[in-house]
């Protein structure tokens, strides 16, 4: 009996020692219209969190990753908020979604919860005071600044029309590009829209046809901007587009109409580390949307962690406040740092964004890699 009792002191002297887990939560769209970059992001932050545990941890102590479907809409995204807040989990990676994020930080902020938006780059989120939230990635002002110089410089003088698809990430885009050509002194003939989901955008592209704009920015999406190209070269309308880091999608690569397409990108991220079981196994092809977002979700993740040892803490705001000290932080997409704001402050070494064209290979595809151009 004496030795059951032993055994039973034993147990329970190790279950206390058991450190508790550091919850990680993942607001991600993994249904609707951008689930293929929600099932990016997710392959990003559980790879992250098992490369972390297999490390060791974070002093001992697992992470645990809760992920939860915000599917791109921000009333979803709120009620994944709420369940994080009511759950005490301090620590998110997302959204992905600008106005989902627009609806959410304000929620996390009220709870105590620290966000790391892998790619989230509407300007205004970290622009609002909030003290909650980071991104991977640069803001859309620098999309929106490359963007304008090249169309400014490129068509001085000429007829540019501007199109947007009704979102927050899209005007946004559109907005920038707008400033931008008033700065350097020009205006843009059309300023037009085209909705997500809109199949039939013939009665628009007749009204760039009137304005007779000779270049066409475009704030969205690869889907919608395949219809705009489409409809755009059966009307006649040989306008170039130009857009953002939105139009990378292997829909484009299927469309004939979009050869001379220019967009802004960040730099290529780096394909995320191989686990120990894949190293020596070839890696099998992606669609580019399932990677666009994964190193950017991993590095979210190391970015956390990093806010985790820097403040010896878990709890939301220490975090956020060594983060918001501008220490650097190692991650796979390199050295990042942050500003007050909870930007990335700049590195001269790594350009934020820069231009990229859809071509012809000789093979007779379209590709835009090592296809950049100068602004």
């Amino acid at each position: 009996m004496k030795s059951l009792a032993v055994a039973f002191i034993l147990l329970a002297g190790a279950a206390v020692a058991e450190p508790a887990p550091v919850a990680i939560g993942l607001s991600a769209p993994l249904t609707g219209p951008d689930a293929a970059f929600g099932q990016g992001m997710r392959a990003g932050a559980e790879q992250a969190v098992a490369d972390i545990n297999r490390a060791g941890g974070i002093d001992g102590r697992r992470l645990t990753l809760m992920v939860a479907d915000d599917a791109g809409d921000p009333k979803q995204g709120l009620a994944v908020a709420r369940r994080f807040a009511a759950e005490r989990v301090g620590l998110v990676v997302g959204p992905l979604n600008a106005a989902v994020a627009g609806a959410v930080v304000p929620v996390y902020a009220e709870s105590d919860i620290v966000a790391v938006t892998p790619g989230v780059a509407w300007a205004p989120l970290t622009a609002r005071g909030y003290w909650n939230v980071f991104r991977t990635g640069a803001n859309e002002a620098g999309q929106s600044a490359v963007a304008g110089a090249y169309l400014t410089g490129h068509f001085a003088g000429r007829r540019i029309g501007l199109v947007h698809d009704k979102t927050t990430f899209g005007r946004g885009l559109v907005d920038g590009v707008a400033r931008a050509l008033k700065a350097a002194g020009q205006s843009e003939a059309a300023f037009e829209t085209l909705a997500r989901g809109d199949k039939d955008p013939s009665g628009l592209v007749a009204r760039l046809k009137r304005a007779g704009v000779e270049v066409v920015y475009f704030g969205g999406l690869a889907a919608e901007a395949g219809v705009l190209l489409r409809a755009m070269r059966e009307a006649g309308l040989s306008a170039p587009l130009v857009g953002s880091d939105g139009l990378l999608d292997r829909e484009l690569s299927q469309n004939p109409a979009a050869e001379g397409t220019v967009m802004t990108l960040a730099p290529a991220s780096p394909p995320l580390p191989r686990p120990p079981e894949a190293r020596g196994v070839p890696a099998k092809p992606r669609a580019p949307e399932l990677d666009a977002f994964a190193a950017q979700s991993y590095a979210a993740v190391e970015v956390l962690r990093a806010g985790i040892v820097g403040a010896r803490s878990t709890q939301g705001r220490a975090v956020a406040a060594f983060l918001h000290g501008g220490q650097p932080v190692k991650t796979v997409l390199g050295s990042l740092a942050y500003d007050g704001r909870g930007d990335l402050k700049a590195d001269p070494q790594r350009p934020a964004y820069t231009l990229q064209v859809w071509r012809r290979t000789p093979d007779g595809r379209l590709d835009y890699a090592g296809s950049s151009i100068d602004p």
